[in-house]
């Protein structure tokens, strides 16, 4: 009896939706799960059929649908075969209620609303009484992962020895909230996504036993909106139907979805590559004005950036049934001109600013300001293009996208430089210009000059001389004390002296300095200490009244913010910063502060102790 033939007592049947009309009442109508079927008919045939089950997968694969037509085959009975079947084309005795939720040996328990350990004692109580009138006692538990903890241990021993006429199918789309004690005694079946080929496939042959004409594309676009949930495109095929009241269109279904035409997304994916911000906006604006939610556009472009970078690799992908035309035609097109880092930029861009969009309270701006990003940075060349166009002088015309798949390399580029009035003697200053590659990251550019200077690193004031035996190592400047302390490997003295001692005067066998207020309070005698070991003879260190000069770090200090003042001014600078708008420099690295680093490194490996992230010289 069809849905809309009246019932014995002359009123129309009630309506009952596509999901529950064609729900496979055999093993043969389940769609997509070939492993799983395979092994339960070799499994029936040999006779080797477990105690019970665990049915996992997303939403809508078939889980409580197989537990049905599962029990339905161990409970198989007709007038000519009395024994579990896979083979199940002719109704059997039970098969009816069975299919239907009924039966009395069939328990049906939704594990959501019973999950405590009284629910299960009360349901482990009816376990040892034999069936009815079926063969076997099944009970099946869904959504399993529901069950409290104490519910899962009261349910073990049984579990483990069930008595031979019941059987446990359980199904969860949480599998790792499930205690491995349950698993290890259940069989488990992954139930797998389903195709959206195979969705379309069977939402036609149901458009064909309702009588409803449904474009191909209509299906497709379905199909993919369902992302592998059959139960999820018959509830929308349903809903369509509905909507349409006739033929179901390609458009009826974008206006119910809120979905974007997929050729007018092809269109603004195109905009995008060419860089052309204004014809991106006016059409992200046109589908937002015909209903099209920002969140979802963009989610469009990113399926379809995928689309393209997969046919970049597998031109095969171009044959799945679920496909538009336009997909395949102009996909392969821009899978052929465009290079897979900028696909991988535009992706990378897509994925934050879809995020951004669904956060936001003006999701339209937000989707705008991701489009404009991403066709600006469509223009702009990969860092080893932008420093090949340097090289051969061309500041001002980057160059164009390569085809390459490989990623651009941070690039070191040497340049000559005037001598300047900071930092050591024979240094090179090391600056990065932090330039925007994509949402949430950028790119280091580093650019390594020659300078030559001009005077020490500090000249203290001296004290009057005095007569005295030469040193066995001269000191003359706090640089020269620290210097001894790197060689000697005592790290954690050196970084307590650069940020502790001011000089006042130092002359051969006397050093008169002045301390900082946060200076350990046993730094003179340390210092007087470390000579004598490091020198070879007595030093004097006295305390002077006077403020003294700068310590060691505030030296540094300075000129770092003087060599990020020429680094500004440096023309290989100012040619990147103007090929990246956007870009600036972030950090100097001072050469002594880098060699510094090096021996910190070689000092940690020789002692782990020693902690290289107290010496803060290398920012």
């Amino acid at each position: 009896m069809s849905d809309s033939a009246p019932d014995q007592t002359g009123r129309p049947a009630a309506y009952r939706v596509l999901a529950r009309k064609y729900r496979p009442r055999d093993f043969s109508g389940l769609v997509g799960q070939e492993p799983m079927v395979r092994t339960l008919t070799n499994a029936f045939a040999s006779g080797r059929i477990a105690q019970a089950w665990m049915l996992t997968g997303v939403r809508g694969v078939g889980k409580t649908t197989t537990a049905r037509i599962l029990a339905r085959a161990l409970n198989y009975r007709t007038p000519t075969v009395d024994r579990p079947s896979i083979e199940l084309s002719e109704p059997g005795e039970h098969c009816q209620a069975i299919m239907e939720g009924r039966h009395v040996d069939v328990i049906e328990m939704d594990a959501a609303s019973h999950t405590g350990v009284d629910n299960m004692r009360e349901m482990l109580e009816q376990v040892r009484y034999a069936p009815v009138s079926a063969r076997y006692k099944v009970y099946i538990i869904d959504e399993v992962h529901m069950l409290s903890g104490g519910a899962f241990n009261a349910m073990l021993k049984t579990l483990e020895e069930p008595p031979p006429h019941v059987k446990f199918i359980f199904a969860t789309t949480e599998i790792r909230k499930v205690p491995i004690t349950i698993l290890s005694r259940c069989q488990r079946f992954d139930l797998r996504r389903i195709d959206a080929s195979l969705i379309k496939a069977d939402l036609a042959r149901i458009a064909g036993l309702e009588g409803v004409e449904a474009e191909d594309e209509a299906l497709a676009m379905i199909a993919r909106a369902s992302e592998g949930s059959m139960r999820d495109a018959q509830s929308i095929f349903d809903q369509a139907i509905a909507h349409a009241a006739g033929r179901v269109t390609a458009a009826d279904v974008r206006d119910m979805l809120g979905l974007a035409d997929r050729a007018r997304i092809i269109d603004l994916f195109e905009s995008l590559m060419k860089g052309d911000v204004a014809a991106a906006l006016a059409e992200f604006r046109a589908q937002y004005d015909a209903g099209a939610d920002p969140a979802t556009v963009l989610n469009d472009l990113a399926e379809f950036n995928h689309l393209v970078t997969r046919l970049k690799f597998v031109p095969d992908a171009a044959r799945d049934a679920a496909l538009s035309q336009d997909e395949r035609t102009r996909g392969a097109e821009f899978a052929g001109s465009l290079s897979v880092r900028a696909l991988s930029r535009t992706w990378q861009m897509l994925l934050k600013g879809i995020s951004e969009t669904q956060g936001s309270n003006r999701p339209a701006n937000a989707a705008e300001m991701v489009l404009i990003r991403i066709a600006h940075a469509a223009g702009l060349p990969t860092l080893d293009e932008a420093l090949k166009a340097i090289e051969e002088g061309r500041l001002g015309a980057p160059a164009a996208p390569a085809p390459s798949p490989s990623g651009g390399p941070s690039a070191d580029m040497s340049a000559s430089r005037p001598s300047g009035p900071n930092g050591g003697g024979g240094a090179h200053a090391v600056s990065q210009a932090r330039m925007p590659a994509g949402p949430g990251g950028g790119q280091a550019m580093r650019l390594v000059e020659t300078r030559p200077e001009s005077q020490p690193a500090m000249t203290p004031p001296q004290l009057a001389p005095e007569t005295a035996e030469a040193p066995r190592v001269a000191i003359a400047t706090l640089a020269d004390i620290a210097a001894l302390a790197d060689r000697n490997r005592d790290l954690a003295f050196k970084v307590q002296f650069k940020h502790s001692v001011r000089p006042v005067g130092i002359q051969p066998g006397r050093i008169e300095v002045s301390l900082t207020a946060d200076a350990p309070r046993t730094m003179l005698n340390d210092l007087s200490a470390k000579l004598k070991e490091w020198t070879g003879r007595n030093w004097i260190v006295s305390l002077s009244r006077e403020e003294g000069g700068a310590t060691l770090a505030e030296e540094e200090e300075r000129r770092r913010e003087s060599a990020m003042t020429d680094a500004r001014a440096d023309p290989a600078v100012a040619a990147i910063l103007e090929a990246f708008p956007g870009a600036r420099i972030v950090n100097v690295r001072l050469p002594q502060a880098v060699e510094e680093a090096d021996a910190a490194d070689e000092a940690v490996a020789a002692d782990p102790g020693v902690d290289p992230a107290e010496d803060d010289d290398d920012i």
